[in-house]
């Protein structure tokens, strides 16, 4: 807390200083102000409502896709050479180049915003997936062999949970992707959410409510990380033995 503390007080005093025009540099205090304003008229509520669910059912597709697919591609030799081959082509592919073609076959709609949000996310999961299969030690594949685990059961009791540290990571990784993708699509198009509240702040000129719509991102990450990412995170070092005394 003292170190946010900190970074608004900095932030006062460069706005104080007058380094750039107020319209251009809000203060503290006028992104304050219209943060109040939008939670009075609920349109920051409905904005952020929105965008939720659009990352969250993108994001959810992703993991149900990207976690499978990942592990096959780990263990499945031709399926590495093809479709692993597609997977790291594309993955160099920025997701907002694909808006384009989401808006000719699905419209101006939110499957198409979905769409790229699901591209953006599910190539970061797989990827992860399957180096962190692949970097697994081979014993515990030979010693559950030896042990009779069965075909289906090293999968689900063997190879998954000793890649929950990658499989994690590769979920992080998915949730940021997620959230450029969606922005970018929602920047592009007109379309309710915390996106388009950006673009109407560009168009107005209104640079508090960029900022306001800013912090809230910003805010919504960093309590993901804290109560969902980071309370598994610390299970899973607990359960690893990485956890400091």
């Amino acid at each position: 807390m003292v170190f946010f503390a900190g970074l608004v007080v900095c932030w006062e005093i460069i706005s104080r200083l007058g380094v750039w025009d107020a319209t251009l540099f809000p203060s503290p205090l006028q992104v304050a102000q219209t943060l109040w304003r939008s939670l009075l008229d609920l349109s920051l509520l409905r904005a952020t409502g929105v965008s939720l669910r659009r990352i969250l059912l993108g994001y959810g597709i992703s993991l149900i896709i990207g976690i499978p697919l990942g592990l096959l591609l780990a263990r499945v030799k031709w399926l590495e050479e093809t479709v692993g081959s597609l997977v790291m082509g594309l993955q160099t592919l920025p997701s907002i180049c694909w808006l384009p073609l989401a808006l000719l076959w699905f419209g101006l709609n939110d499957r198409a915003i979905l769409f790229v949000v699901v591209i953006g996310a599910l190539l970061a999961v797989t990827v992860a997936v399957q180096d962190g299969v692949k970097n697994l030690p081979p014993v515990y594949q030979r010693a559950a062999r030896t042990m009779g685990v069965r075909p289906l059961s090293l999968y689900t009791e063997v190879l998954l949970p000793a890649s929950l540290p990658a499989i994690l990571t590769g979920a992080k990784l998915g949730w940021s992707f997620a959230w450029r993708s969606l922005m970018a699509g929602e920047l592009l198009f007109v379309s309710l959410g915390l996106g388009h509240m950006l673009m109407m702040g560009r168009e107005l000129a209104d640079m508090s409510q960029v900022v306001t719509v800013m912090l809230v991102i910003i805010t919504l990450g960093l309590l993901t990380d804290r109560a969902i990412f980071g309370v598994v995170e610390d299970r899973v070092r607990e359960r690893w033995g990485l956890t400091r005394a």
